[in-house]
């Protein structure tokens, strides 16, 4: 039975509804600022409720219109190359790391564990350390300025490559026993029994790796030179003029929220099995 104490209730509720307001404010303060004109922003007191100005301001951030001398790319645009990127990317990463994992589990050749944690070792590794020389074979490929250079990089996984692995583990011996007795080959049990049981990590690790895709600025910021290509967060930042010119902070807002919808629809639509997937990957 579960002792109630009220006081640490009324205490663990008091923190849940400050971290609530810490982390949603900002979150406020942008979408009012969305709705405003931009001198209304830099006003002292800044307004607090949301302004008459949200419909032209979105269709401004959308259509890629501003006044200001900064990038303006339309964010519509810029959004779908973002949403084709961190596709290509969740899948990618998936798909190699769960066949990565079936190999390293079940099948039995010279070095499989070195190959794994040759792999895992990768981790340890800075980003900043193998930017470099990622960039010159994506140079020399003639990949900049295109999807396959924005997205094949970053498809290798050696944290979703662990936990397909840990997962694999665990699975009972019985079921590849009666796997090869009714006659099903590795290929076949991999996609009747092993992709059906891993179908909650792989909905966890969607979330995880679309919203990693989605926010990625450092190697769209190297491999693109063409407004066409620049992901929303890379938009974001360049429609922000350096120097004394004004920015369109509306604007600039607007498109913060409009680049917040498609991960936040991510989560919102696949809460369930990526909470189920977490606790499934921790078992």
């Amino acid at each position: 039975m579960v002792e109630r104490r009220p006081l640490a209730t009324a205490i663990s509720h008091l923190v849940l509804i400050l971290g609530m307001v810490i982390i949603a404010f900002p979150l406020y303060i942008t979408f009012v600022a969305s709705t405003h004109t931009a001198q209304d922003i830099v006003q002292v007191p800044m307004p607090l409720l949301p302004g008459p100005h949200l419909i032209e301001n979105y269709t401004h951030a959308i259509n890629g219109t501003s006044g200001s001398a900064a990038s303006t790319a339309p964010v519509g645009h810029m959004m779908l190359v973002s949403l084709i990127s961190a596709l290509m990317i969740a899948v990618g990463k998936i798909s190699i790391s769960l066949l990565s994992a079936f190999a390293i589990v079940y099948f039995r050749f010279p070095g499989r564990t070195f190959f794994f944690w040759a792999i895992f070792v990768t981790l340890m590794l800075p980003v900043e350390v193998r930017i470099g020389p990622t960039y010159q074979v994506v140079s020399d490929l003639g990949m900049l300025n295109t999807y396959a250079g924005l997205t094949v990089p970053l498809i290798a996984s050696a944290t979703a490559t662990f936990l397909f692995r840990q997962f694999f583990l665990s699975v009972p011996d019985e079921l590849v026993e009666a796997a090869r007795v009714d006659g099903a080959g590795p290929m076949r049990f991999f996609w009747d029994v092993l992709l059906p049981l891993s179908r909650t990590s792989i909905a966890a690790l969607f979330v995880i790796q679309f919203i990693y895709g989605w926010n990625q600025y450092l190697w769209p910021l190297l491999v693109t030179t063409d407004e066409s290509m620049y992901p929303v967060v890379m938009g974001i930042k360049r429609m922000i003029s350096g120097g004394d010119a004004a920015n369109d902070w509306n604007i600039v807002m607007a498109t913060a929220i409009l680049a917040m919808i498609p991960p936040a629809l991510v989560v919102l639509l696949m809460q369930r099995w990526f909470v189920k997937g977490l606790v499934d990957t921790e078992k």
